[in-house]
């Protein structure tokens, strides 16, 4: 494998479905690691943005996005961009139409493989395994590049209704990571010699910013950061806070999002009483999400399965969580007992258990000691396997390897 310190020589091109995008704060940690290790990344976006509250971190990005157009699907831009294409890339329309693809995925495929070769662009990379991976697989077949892509939880584990491709993708990427050990397993499992090719990278956080603070053995207030949607398992929060009120005083609950579920939760923690103890306050600005973490006694990520099979991978909240010092309980779901070990940096409660959850709780709050201990653990596992500088370097070695594999063949074919 190349050195990891080391940038690329050639610009990767990042494919996603929309950016920038309020909850992809590991998208954003991800490029600006690899632009502080001097390699050049361009973005483009398949959908308009929908969001108007972004992370800080946004302004510090410096590659290019392309919003790739999406809305002119008639057949005569297809033939347009074809005609186009084939100026560039002879043989580009049959390459498309063997690869497959609806004609809005093959038309902005060949707007971006076009970009690639205008750009100096040599490999793709997407995160999820749906549109994104759609599109940059269609586009590298285009442009005679390779592609690669991360997996994370929903693109794995959601039933659609209809087959994603996630197979034919696994097969014919160049490589694909994927953010625990959990999913590797699964994909493994799941997809056998198709999925020999992936490898585990978690997500990370730039530490250099984030000190670590010992817990305020004072603190009393419970923390949650996340869309409000269902496998975020709020729902099922409120019924533990529901519990602990039942065993004496109600604690202090915050819950920081925005989702779909609003108005439910809204309900739920109206109809338990809850309404002096626990808030919702909506989006909030990064540092303030990070102030709030510092004040808490724990923060609680009840993540479930939800009906329709979506699932958390590995919540970025809770590295961020460790990483400032706040004592975490999380649930048994994917991967989030590969950082929340139980009793060593978290607790663990099982997923969808309100009981079990007010346990976990309960414990942390009446016990400073072990809030502490599992601090110190929960900052030291996330400087060894969640520092986004490493972990976005084993990613670019990833990207180099695909890249010499690549010059490999075209030096054998030329021969």
């Amino acid at each position: 494998m190349a050195q990891l310190s080391d940038p690329l020589s050639t610009k990767i091109g990042y494919v996603v479905k929309r950016y920038p995008r309020f909850s992809e704060t590991f998208v954003v940690n991800e490029i600006l690691a690899h632009e502080a290790a001097g390699t050049g990344i361009e973005i483009f976006a398949l959908r308009p943005v929908q969001e108007t509250h972004f992370q800080d971190a946004i302004s510090r990005v410096r590659a290019p996005v392309t919003h790739v157009p999406d809305r002119h699907r008639t057949a005569d831009v297809l033939w347009t961009q074809l005609a186009r294409a084939e100026a560039v890339f002879p043989g580009a329309a049959a390459r498309a139409m063997c690869a497959g693809g609806s004609a809005a995925d093959v038309t902005q495929a060949l707007v971006i493989a076009t970009a690639c070769r205008e750009r100096g662009i040599g490999h793709l990379h997407a995160h999820f395994g749906t549109l994104a991976t759609t599109v940059a697989r269609l586009a590298a077949a285009i442009a005679g590049i390779g592609y690669s892509f991360t997996a994370h939880a929903k693109d794995i584990y959601h039933d659609y209704g209809h087959d994603t491709g996630l197979a034919e993708k696994l097969r014919d990427a160049d490589a694909v990571a994927t953010v625990s050990e959990f999913n590797l397993a699964h994909l493994r499992n799941t997809y056998g010699a198709d999925a020999e090719k992936v490898t585990r990278i978690y997500n990370g956080l730039d530490l250099g910013g984030l000190d670590w603070r010992a817990p305020d053995p004072d603190a009393t207030e419970i923390l949650a950061v996340g869309r409000l949607v269902e496998k975020k398992g709020f729902h099922i929060l409120i019924e533990a806070l529901l519990i602990l009120g039942e065993r004496g005083p109600r604690p202090r609950c915050r819950i920081i999002g925005q989702g779909e579920e609003e108005e439910n939760l809204r309900a739920q923690i109206a109809g338990a009483g809850l309404a002096e103890t626990v808030t919702l306050d909506g989006p909030l600005p990064q540092p303030d999400v990070f102030a709030a973490m510092r004040r808490a006694a724990v923060l609680a990520c009840p993540c479930v399965v939800g009906r329709d099979g979506n699932r958390d991978g590995l919540p970025t909240v809770l590295i961020e969580a460790l990483a400032l010092g706040t004592p975490c309980v999380g649930s048994d779901v994917t991967g989030i007992p590969e950082i929340v070990r139980h009793d060593e940096t978290g607790l663990i409660a099982r997923a969808g258990d309100s009981i079990a959850l007010a346990d976990a709780l309960q414990r942390l709050l009446a016990d400073a000691d072990a809030r502490s201990r599992l601090s110190r653990a929960g900052r030291a596992l996330v400087e060894r396997d969640y520092d986004i500088h490493r972990n976005a370097a084993a990613l670019r070695g990833v990207f180099a390897d695909c890249l010499a594999r690549r010059s490999e063949a075209r030096m054998r074919g030329a021969a």
